[in-house]
Parts: C-alpha cells; structure tokens; sequence
C-alpha cells in the first residue's frame, strides 16, 4: 500500500486517474501508474466514492467508544455571580432531551461565589451540578475557562453539550470543541433527537437564513451545540426538586491564563434589547439616521428599548448592538414594535415569537404586518408621535 495516510491507495490501483478529477483541493497525482495522495489533502472522501476499484480507503482516526459517554450537560454562564437566563433555556431543553434518552441533565458552573447559586439550577431540572468556585474564575478569560470545562468534560462525558450563544459562548464553544475533537454546531434554533439513531439534530439557519440546515455528530463526543438565547422556553422552577451538587477544585498551576484584567467599566448607556420587555425598532422607511430620535422618543416613554433592522445597521444609522434578527439578536419581548420594518424572514427570525406584535408601515402587504397582532397602516411620522400622545395622556391620568 502507498499514499498519506489517513488516506491509502491500495496495490489494487490501476492508474485511471478518476480520482484525479474527482479532487476537489487537487491532492491527487499519478504516477509510474499509481495514485499519490499530496500533502493539500483534505480527507474530504470524494476519491473514495469516485475510485472504480475501491482501491482508496480513508482510515478511521480517532474512533472513540460512544456508548461511555451519557447524559446532557449545560453551560450555566454567569455574570457578577449572577446565573444568565440562557441557562435556564438550555435546562429547559436538556431536560426535554435528556428525557427522551433516558439519561441525566447535568450543569456545570464557573465562577467565584456561585454556590449558592446551584439550587436555582437544581429547581430547574439539573440532575447533579458540577461546581469550580474559584477566585480565578470570577472574571471570564478563554484560557482558563476552555480548560476548566474541557477538563470537566472529559470527566463527566456528557453525549451532548449545550451553551448559550451568547459573547462569551460563541468564544468558548469552539475552543472546547476543538480541545476535545468534536464538533460544533454554532447558533442553533431548534435542537432534537433522531429517534432511530438516538443522535442529536441540531438545526441552525445557513446562507443567510434561506435554509435551515440540520446537523448531526455522529462520529465524535460530546454532540455540542451553541443555542440562540430567547428561542427556547425557560425550564420552570421547583423548589421542592432535590439534585446533587459536586464541588470542584481548581488546579491553577495546571491551567493556561495569558490574560490579566485590569479594570472593567460597562458601555455607557448599554441597551440590552434581549431582556427588555418592551422593543421599539426602526427600519429604513425611517429615512434617515435621525429617524431614529423618533425610535428612541417612543421607546423612552414605554420604558423600552430600542432595535433596529440590519439595513439601518449597514446604513450606519445606529450600532450593531441594536440589530434584531438572524445577523444580530433574538428578542423575545412582551410587546415588539416594529416602525417602518418590512419584515424580511432574517428579521422575523429574531423576533416573531414576541408576545405582541404592533406593525406600523405604510404598506399593508408588508410581511411584518402579516405576522403582527396589529397593523397601524400609515405614515410613522404621523402615528408615532399621536400614539406617544395618548401613551403621555394615559400615564397622566389619575
């Protein structure tokens, strides 16, 4: 036998050279009649499949003993000691899914005075609680918190991992999923089990939320996947449910830190349109960046938030931070409105599942207006400031 592994060309090779032209990074040569595998091989497999002979093999690298690794596991992410929402989420759907499998819901938590904190993950569906209570985690660094939890799964060995896309998720997921050689699912919105190969399907928008692409881990463990906050019902609480709590101990000599905080100050007038319960957005039949003076004046006097649609991003009429929709964030508000928003299907995505929906557009064939609860058809300019009006008249009232 001949060639790089993990791929091997076979003495069975009769030079035909289909393999060459099957290649998509061009890795394949032939020579004195054989099939030479290159260096910018990718081990893609498409030679395996186009070769008439059979005579190239990819070889399984890796192979580990799936059936030792049970259970779902979720990132508890907190802040300030503060357990983020998202974990409850994730709980949630853990146990939906651990369920399913007949196995345990775990969480794990990285922090300094998270303790007591573990209860609250206890009520809300959490089998047992892994806890690293240290002062070296209080502040989130990649280093130390990729070790840590890499570390926590090779000992716990869940089969599937859930944490939050949030900031810190989307920074921490791939590094734990290449630390452990596994795969990654990253900002999914619906997560399932196949119920004949017990595999998980993690579904996620692609191409700009034309399709929704469903992907599946079958050869590695953990099955990870991040999850959009505010698409997944909050695992309710019991008080009166009993779960284990497993403290940890931290071996600081043992784990990478390069990175040092020296001090921390909050972005002035940090709008956090995911957890407001009252979003007030604007699109570009504003106008104009101005228009969003409009926005802010109508957001204030609800005392809401303010969001924006990815055109006005683009135009530079206000910060990302605002951007609702598949490109930027899931909200899930009591009462969304939606001014001069047409209602793309990347927009819905990151909020339609809104308790309220109030449409105002001047077009009422607009997609907005067919998935609001309301549909103010007009001028924005005109309704917005007569409904802060009334608003203003309301809260006067005696």
């Amino acid at each position: 036998m001949t060639g790089e592994a993990p791929v091997t060309v076979k003495d069975s090779c009769t030079g035909c050279g289909v393999c060459v032209s099957s290649c998509p990074f061009g890795a394949i040569t032939i020579e004195a009649g054989r099939a030479i595998i290159g260096d910018s091989c990718r081990v893609c497999g498409a030679c395996v499949d186009a070769c008439p002979s059979g005579a190239i093999e990819v070889a399984k690298v890796g192979v580990i003993d799936l059936t030792s690794w049970r259970g779902v596991l979720v990132f508890a992410e907190q802040h300030g000691s503060v357990i983020h929402p998202v974990a409850y989420e994730l709980l949630g759907k853990g146990r939906e899914l651990a369920d399913r499998l007949s196995e345990p819901l775990y969480a794990v938590v990285l922090g300094k005075d998270v303790k007591p904190k573990t209860k609250e993950l206890v009520s809300r569906g959490a089998d047992r609680v892994f806890v690293y209570d240290d002062p070296s985690l209080e502040s989130f660094r990649d280093d130390p918190y990729t070790d840590v939890l890499a570390g926590a799964c090779r000992e716990i060995k869940p089969s599937i991992f859930l944490i939050g896309a949030t900031s810190i998720g989307r920074s921490l997921g791939p590094r734990v999923a290449a630390r452990l050689k596994t795969g990654l699912t990253a900002d999914c919105t619906g997560l399932d089990i196949d119920p004949e190969t017990k595999l998980l399907r993690q579904t996620r928008p692609a191409y700009g939320g034309n399709i929704m692409a469903t992907i599946i881990t079958p050869n590695g463990r953990p099955q990870m996947a991040t999850v959009r906050y505010k698409v997944m019902n909050e695992a309710k609480p019991d008080p009166g449910r009993k779960g284990e709590i497993v403290e940890k101990s931290v071996n600081r000599k043992a784990i990478t830190d390069r990175i040092g905080i020296v001090n921390f100050e909050p972005a002035a007038d940090q709008v956090s349109i995911t957890d407001a319960d009252i979003v007030v957005s604007g699109g570009k039949g504003l106008g104009d960046a101005k228009g969003f003076e409009l926005i802010r004046g109508l957001a204030n006097v609800l005392g809401g938030a303010v969001g924006a649609s990815r055109p006005t991003v683009d135009e530079g009429w206000i910060e990302y931070r605002h951007q609702v929709g598949l490109s930027g964030r899931t909200v899930r508000p009591k009462l969304y409105i939606a001014c001069g928003i047409s209602g793309s299907v990347q927009h819905q995505a990151g909020m339609r599942t809104s308790d309220i929906i109030i449409a105002i557009n001047e077009d009422k064939e607009a997609p907005i207006c067919r998935i609001s609860s309301l549909a103010a058809v007009g001028d924005l300019y005109e309704v917005v400031p007569r409904l802060m009006e009334k608003i203003k008249e309301y809260k006067t009232r005696d």
